[in-house]
């Protein structure tokens, strides 16, 4: 598993250095050291924000707030502290994330999706801020559950394209004060088309983990 000082040796690698920083917390004595330890966080915190990771996602149930802003939608909830994403507002008894049970003529809602159909059953909610700063989720969901990214400092949660892809993006943004002038731009334009490209096969390497497909269908079909 990568820790942050191999993930910020990697991208220092990338750029041609000796790539021997020892520490970035504290920072090393090494000028690579304290520039890793400046951008080494805006880079995997805004690479955490581009997709849905895996090993960044979880899910909480929510607590209502002490008060609701709004009319416009029925419920408040106070938002996790430490997300970066928010993925979907669920209902409680939501058997996944995508399906819940065709409810049957007289019989209310099952637990599970009968005869294998499921609904869309994700809600529409909003984010915003209330008078202190805090998230705030907006939705007409009662006793919400939400599934988010997290922000996740933990490199040995990060899986291998991922590290690969961060080490490129961090490079980008080292370039600039390693090299300098029109060498160091060059080389961040270089090292940022690299990121996306490792970008591109992380996410689908990462998506392709989920096999949630649930069938859909509607409950007058199975009432029939």
């Amino acid at each position: 598993m990568a820790s942050d000082v191999d993930i910020c040796n990697l991208a220092l690698a990338h750029l041609g250095d000796v790539a021997t920083v020892a520490s970035i917390d504290p920072p090393s004595g090494e000028a690579q050291a304290a520039h890793c330890a400046r951008f080494y966080p805006i880079a995997r915190d805004s690479l955490l924000e581009m997709h849905p990771w895996n090993f960044a996602t979880t899910r909480v149930a929510l607590a209502y707030a002490a008060s609701n802003p709004t009319s416009t939608w029925q419920y408040a909830y106070a938002g996790p502290a430490d997300a970066v994403n928010y993925i979907s507002i669920l209902d409680p008894h939501a058997a996944d994330d995508y399906a819940v049970g065709i409810p049957m003529s007289n019989s209310g809602l099952y637990a599970a999706p009968v005869v294998g159909l499921g609904v869309y059953t994700p809600q529409p909610f909003d984010v915003e801020k209330d008078s202190a700063g805090n998230p705030l989720i907006l939705t007409n969901q009662k006793d919400a559950v939400l599934r988010y990214t997290q922000y996740v400092s933990d490199p040995t949660r990060f899986s291998p394209l991922f590290v690969l892809c961060l080490s490129h993006y961090l490079a980008s943004f080292l370039a600039g004060p390693l090299l300098k002038g029109e060498v160091g731009r060059a080389e961040a334009e270089k090292q940022l088309r690299l990121a996306m490209t490792y970008q591109d096969g992380a996410e689908a390497s990462d998506s392709n983990q989920r096999r949630i497909r649930p069938p859909q269908g509607a409950s007058w079909m199975v009432n029939r």
